[in-house]
């Protein structure tokens, strides 16, 4: 496969190869105009290369530069020269816009980039990028005074109703009390009890993502707040316990005792469902949508440690706990946010 000479620097035709490789450029450029506040600087406005140099604290033929490059994807556009505007497409980079991805944008293209930075050193040793790094340069997680708020801000987010198709996927009908355990900002445990009139829900978090999520249940009196860290203890009163996206953060070593503390209180009639891409046996030829989640599974490698699992790996860490799989059912829907998401239905063995 070729393509065209398009690219950075190019002496030579450019192959698909060469454009996956420079494909981070993109990504730096606007990762820039979100640290820079491109987009807050804007607002509604047209405004000079000048203008935003000030505010944005930068220098102004480079920012000029950088200006012109997101004009070229849509971000922003230039109406005369070295004035711009934001487009409807770059608007969410600002920090007040509605359903803001600035922090995704800094969490994915800032923080977490700077793991990936080191992927070769973390499958040379199998380490995650903060053990094989130099102690003597920091990260970017350290750096940032804001990267635990981003990280919250980032996690369990979204609108209630982008995580329906997961709650469609199992039936809730004969639960009682559901417990969403490490569920961030409680988009989850809403969508499922919005769903399911009948149910109680708990939603179980650190202290600071429990604060964060407050504000979302003020008119939900149906929901219980609950601050624990799942390494120490579960709490019990639930019927249902789901985790969802939090044990592919961890080695099979450290997910076994959160397991085990759902078993500790999990009642024989209780189910486990454990919302995680399932990958399948065998990856033989390429495809976009195993893309998607074998990259997840080096960036759990880079990040976190952790691992993406197939049937047979959850089979096995479940069965440590004393689970056993009752079922594993495929989640519909494109979102992004449900997109090649399965539950992985568990019983007490």
């Amino acid at each position: 496969m070729t393509s065209s000479n398009s690219g950075i620097g190019n002496v030579i035709a450019n192959s698909t190869l060469l454009e996956m490789a420079m494909a981070y450029s993109r990504s730096r450029v606007i990762c820039a105009a979100a640290r820079l506040g491109v987009a807050d600087a804007l607002g509604d406005e047209v405004r000079s290369v000048g203008f935003l140099a000030e505010k944005c604290q930068a220098d102004s033929n480079a920012l000029y530069r950088l200006l012109r490059a997101l004009a070229s994807i849509g971000v922003t556009e230039e109406t005369t020269p070295e004035h711009f505007r934001l487009t409807s497409f770059g608007k969410p980079l600002r920090k007040d816009a509605p359903q803001s991805v600035w922090p995704a944008v800094i969490f994915w293209a800032d923080l977490l980039a700077d793991s990936w930075s080191l992927l070769t050193d973390c499958v040379r040793t199998g380490k995650s990028a903060m053990e094989v790094r130099d102690p003597s340069i920091p990260s970017r997680w350290s750096q940032v005074p804001e990267a635990s708020a981003i990280f919250r801000a980032v996690m369990g987010t979204a609108p209630a109703e982008d995580y329906a198709p997961i709650a469609k996927a199992w039936d809730f009908s004969q639960a009682k009390v559901v417990a969403d355990l490490g569920g961030g900002g409680g988009s989850l445990i809403l969508a499922v009890l919005r769903l399911n009139p009948h149910l109680r829900g708990m939603l179980v978090d650190l202290q600071p993502s429990i604060d964060d999520a407050k504000p979302r249940f003020a008119e939900e009196d149906r929901c219980e707040l609950i601050a624990a860290d799942l390494t120490q203890s579960v709490p019990a009163g639930a019927d249902v316990y789901m985790l969802k996206h939090v044990l592919h953060g961890r080695q099979d070593a450290d997910a076994l005792p959160i397991l085990k503390n759902c078993r500790a209180v999990i009642p024989q009639h209780g189910r486990l469902l454990i919302v995680e891409f399932v990958l399948p046996p065998l990856v033989a030829h390429a495809d976009p949508q195993l893309e998607a989640l074998l990259m997840s599974d080096l960036n759990m490698l880079a990040v976190t440690g952790g691992k993406e699992r197939n049937e047979r790996e959850w089979k096995t860490l479940l069965e440590a706990a004393g689970f056993v799989i009752a079922a594993v059912h495929p989640v519909g829907g494109d979102h992004r946010m449900v997109r090649n998401v399965a539950i992985v239905e568990a019983k007490p063995a």
